[in-house]
């Protein structure tokens, strides 16, 4: 009779072969998150956020125009609102991608 309920060997090396793909394809899903690349603007395009589906910003642009006159709180929520708008965007991005890569059921703690 089997003890340790049934979990022998066999299921362990397979487990084990299931975790490397799983990191493989972690690994593989972060790369492209990495090279992707996802933009907001805010103002009327006055200020644009470009962030990596990674959540890293890439660049923040404010038109010259934007500074003429403009008092520090409105640019500094336009730069809010454009950042906020850019983090969603690359958070969707990086869920759908996590999720398409592991069938929708990614393992808590990989996101």
């Amino acid at each position: 009779m089997k003890r340790g309920g049934g979990f022998g060997f066999g299921n362990m090396q397979q487990l084990m072969q299931q975790a490397q793909q799983m990191q493989k394809k972690m690994e593989t899903v972060q790369a492209e998150l990495a090279s992707k690349q996802v933009e907001a603007s805010s103002g009327g395009g006055a200020v644009k956020v470009v962030l990596t589906g990674k959540q890293e910003l890439v660049e923040l642009t404010i038109a010259p125009e934007a500074l003429d006159g403009a008092d520090a709180e409105m640019l500094s929520d336009m730069v809010k609102a454009a950042f906020t708008e850019a983090l969603k965007k690359s958070k969707d991005l990086h869920s759908e991608m996590m999720g398409g890569a592991f069938g929708g059921s990614v393992p808590p703690g990989f996101l």
